[in-house]
């Protein structure tokens, strides 16, 4: 394998471009020991993952996503596929001798991410290295929140509040693969839960000990079936059917839960919060300070400094553009000129390449065993749901 890092993709819907994307763009915004080559993609449709190929830059593409676990020039497996796919595919790439990244949620479930917890383990002895796709730490505001929690700014943190809310789910929507409980896993739960639990775990730096009180929900019970390809998320302009099939995961799902340092915390998602479009939200208060942060503002971090003078109080907001101070920002645009969504996951493939490179990530990378401690704390929510009672993170192997 070359010293550079072929990159082999499987999937080519929204994640897929989203990845795509970044693997295209990180050697023009970051300089790099190892870059990355675009070498591979695979999808289902011959025709279609041939037309991305050549509109993204990939010297070539593929139905048969194992053809390219024989590839000598691919050394990194990117996995955006539905979640039931993930663990076959991420275990497969490991054992062939690829490093992997691998979309969120890690898997659809526990017994599932625990396979592939187990197989990057086994060939983090042979040097090789797997992660899940937690885009939203790159985001300069979350990881500048990470550091400032480090740093002891906050000092004893009580209270961690993290919302998810999206309204795109209601009830003209049709049967997606999504709302499909032996395709996704979960609904909103492991679609958007998994992103605000890795990023209450990333900036507290703590684990949560219990999870109680969950509510889970499922609102609109059948949906009519999709005919043809429609928008990436919702299905939007795709046509449907007169004939309806049932919904099998959770519209909704909330639940609180103990942290091991002492606090208490709380997470909601759901995909029917109407006004709310792409709500990302996350609340951390502490005895010297507080901070929030709402992705659909996502330059930006509200901060409360708690040891100023008292007549100076007040929300502050940050705005997280500074190259001096702000994690990746340097990297992108001049100072106060904004950055997007896709700029998180560019980020996140230059650390992937730094880390390759024998470097530190700017921030820490979620690795399979980083990102199965996320999928336990998915999985007591559902217990605690169905079973309407507490659970014990031991229980939860």
């Amino acid at each position: 394998m070359s010293k550079n890092i072929g990159v082999g993709l499987i999937g080519n819907g929204f994640m897929g471009r989203a990845h795509a994307n970044a693997w295209g763009a990180v050697n023009r915004f970051f300089t790099l020991k190892r870059r990355a080559e675009m070498k591979t993609v695979a999808g289902l449709s011959e025709e279609r993952v041939a037309a991305f190929a050549q509109r993204w830059g990939f010297d070539g593409s593929t139905i048969d996503w194992r053809s390219m676990l024989e590839d000598d020039e691919i050394g990194l497996i990117d996995v955006t596929t539905e979640n039931h796919k993930h663990a076959e595919m991420s275990i497969a790439a490991l054992e062939s001798g690829r490093n992997v990244c691998c979309e969120k949620p890690m898997a659809g479930t526990l017994e599932e991410a625990r396979a592939m917890r187990n197989a990057a383990r086994k060939a983090a002895r042979k040097g090789l290295h797997a992660w899940v796709w937690f885009n939203y730490r790159r985001c300069p505001a979350v990881a500048f929140a990470h550091q400032l929690v480090k740093r002891g700014k906050l000092g004893r943190i009580f209270h961690v509040r993290a919302q998810y809310l999206q309204d795109w789910g209601g009830p003209d929507t049709p049967l997606l693969w999504r709302f499909i409980g032996k395709h996704a896993g979960s609904g909103a739960h492991g679609d958007l839960n998994a992103h605000i639990i890795d990023m209450a775990r990333f900036v507290t730096g703590d684990e949560l000990t219990e999870v109680s009180g969950a509510i889970e929900e499922t609102f609109i019970k059948e949906r009519k079936l999709v005919e043809g390809s429609g928008g990436p998320i919702s299905g939007k302009g795709a046509s449907r059917g007169r004939k309806m099939g049932r919904s099998t995961v959770d519209d909704c799902l909330m639940f609180m839960g103990r942290m091991k340092q002492g606090a208490v915390a709380s997470f909601e998602a759901t995909r029917l919060a109407t006004g709310n479009q792409n709500a990302n939200r996350l609340e951390i208060n502490g005895e010297k300070g507080s901070l929030r942060f709402d992705f659909e503002r996502m330059n930006a971090l509200e901060w409360w400094d708690n040891t100023i003078d008292p007549g100076l109080r007040g929300w502050s907001r940050i705005m997280c553009t500074d190259a001096d101070t702000h994690p990746y920002v340097e990297n992108y645009w001049p100072a106060a000129h904004l950055i997007g969504y896709e700029h998180c996951f560019t980020s996140m493939c230059s650390d992937i390449l730094r880390v390759l490179g024998g470097n530190k990530p700017v921030v820490p990378l979620p690795d399979f065993e980083d990102a199965y401690q996320t999928q336990r704390v998915l999985h007591a929510a559902l217990l605690s749901a169905r079973e309407k009672r507490p659970v014990k993170m031991s229980e939860v192997k």
